[in-house]
């Protein structure tokens, strides 16, 4: 019985702490999902007594042409970031490796700095940054001999908003994934990378031979947590432009929200946001399956 008690323990430490977790998590998602079959607006916000709708929402989303624009946006926009933070994350990574113990402990220091820094407060920064009279990229672009930018407003511009957005996003994300690559770069032992420069392999050749077969799994989890996290980004495109200018930067999580809090319209708010859960899990799905089984 004390043998049976003492295997117990550990689970039971950790069950509130699940519990929580679990709740946190999951009530939301199923109230949403309730609320994407209902036909639940303001009146039903205030009065209750939401009426079962079907599919109708689905229906009326699907057929909507703004959805599918949203839709493509969104690809593209989680493509691009996903792309460059890897990349980036994987140099960062291999300068690390290469660093003296005193400046790898410096840029360490930066990059967990710039993973910690509050979201809100890094995108009030970029504002800042990109203001178009008081604005340093401004004033560093005029410095630089490129008068076209004087003045420039970043903000009216639904492509240079996009970029800015995209700027903000990949430097907020590529310390995480850095410092995991990095992580993972340790563990890969020194006697493969002699025999590779023993066999004349140049430096791209012993990347593609040796530390991505050996890091695959964790390149494609790194990945899979990327897009995941770019997709769902809402408060940065929210700050930033909410959406604009023109919709340039509205993706699903933001059209989701404005949906629901301009038109009221929480039934089709919560279809969105159920539809980009499932595009995700279907988009991932594989990739995860494959590393567990790995």
């Amino acid at each position: 019985m004390r043998e049976r008690t003492t295997s117990l323990w550990p689970y039971l430490l950790i069950a509130p702490a699940v519990a929580g977790g679990a709740f946190l998590l999951l009530y939301p998602l199923l109230k949403a999902t309730v609320i994407s079959f209902q036909h639940f607006r303001m009146g039903e916000l205030i009065r209750g007594g939401a009426t079962l709708a079907g599919l109708d929402n689905y229906a009326e989303l699907l057929a909507g042409e703004e959805f599918w624009r949203v839709l493509g946006r969104t690809a593209v926009w989680t493509a691009i970031n996903v792309v460059l933070i890897v990349t980036l994350s994987t140099g960062v990574a291999l300068m690390l490796v290469r660093l003296r113990r005193g400046l790898r402990l410096a840029l360490m220091s930066a990059l967990a700095l710039a993973w910690a820094t509050p979201i809100i407060a890094a995108t009030t920064v970029f504002q800042w940054l990109f203001q178009s009279e008081l604005g340093v990229v401004n004033w560093l672009l005029v410095t630089l001999g490129f008068d076209s930018f004087r003045g420039y407003t970043w903000f009216a511009d639904g492509t240079a908003t996009f970029a800015v957005l995209v700027i903000l996003v990949v430097w907020q994300s590529v310390p995480f994934a850095a410092l995991t690559l990095y992580a993972g770069l340790t563990t890969i032992p020194s006697e493969l990378y002699e025999s590779a420069r023993i066999d004349g392999g140049s430096g791209p050749q012993i990347f593609m031979k040796v530390t991505l077969p050996m890091l695959r799994q964790l390149f494609a989890l790194v990945a899979s947590l990327e897009v995941i996290w770019v997709a769902k980004c809402f408060p940065q495109i929210w700050v930033l432009s909410q959406g604009g200018p023109d919709g340039a930067t509205t993706t699903l999580p933001v059209y989701a929200f404005k949906v629901a809090r301009v038109l009221h319209r929480y039934d089709l708010g919560s279809a969105v946001a159920m539809l980009t859960v499932v595009l995700l899990a279907v988009a991932l799905v594989s990739n995860l399956r494959r590393m567990v089984r790995q």
